[in-house]
């Protein structure tokens, strides 16, 4: 979706907040929010989370998004990280909350495609309810009659 991001190489810096070509990128973006994952959970995308939070950014670890070694070492790495004040979310969850309704730009147009990809499921979900909408045999929340009275 972002063809023309930079690649950042480091030179074997662990944290990647470690590396000053890194580190300048994210602070010249001017965001003060991040969205992040790492090739592990407990080194990689711990390590830079806890340091953006030490530098005052606002981060989001993708828990989908990195892997490590065992369940426990990942749920270990996300308490230390919550703890901190990471925000630790699923992709669908971190995907769904930057839209935020799927009229925006970025919305349906631009996510569809990513979910028809990573969440087949979920595409297939949301073209299905598109789909009823449009042709008119869905309007919208449907609550049923004995709920809500």
């Amino acid at each position: 979706m972002f063809p023309n991001s930079p690649f950042i190489r480091r030179n074997g810096e662990v944290n990647a907040w470690d590396n000053a070509d890194f580190k300048k990128a994210v602070q010249s973006s001017g965001k003060k929010q991040v969205i992040l994952a790492g090739i592990t959970t407990d080194v990689c995308t711990a390590f830079l989370a806890l340091s953006l939070r030490e530098a005052g950014y606002t981060v989001f670890a993708n828990s989908d998004g990195s892997g490590t070694f065992n369940s426990r070492v990942a749920l270990e790495a996300n308490d230390r990280m919550r703890n901190a004040g990471v925000n630790v979310l699923s992709m669908f969850a971190i995907a769904c909350e930057l839209m935020r309704d799927w009229r925006n730009i970025l919305g349906a147009k631009e996510m569809l495609p990513f979910f028809d990809k990573y969440l087949p499921e979920y595409g297939y979900l949301a073209r299905a309810h598109d789909s009823a909408v449009t042709n008119g045999t869905q309007s919208g929340l449907v609550v049923p009659a004995n709920e809500g009275a």
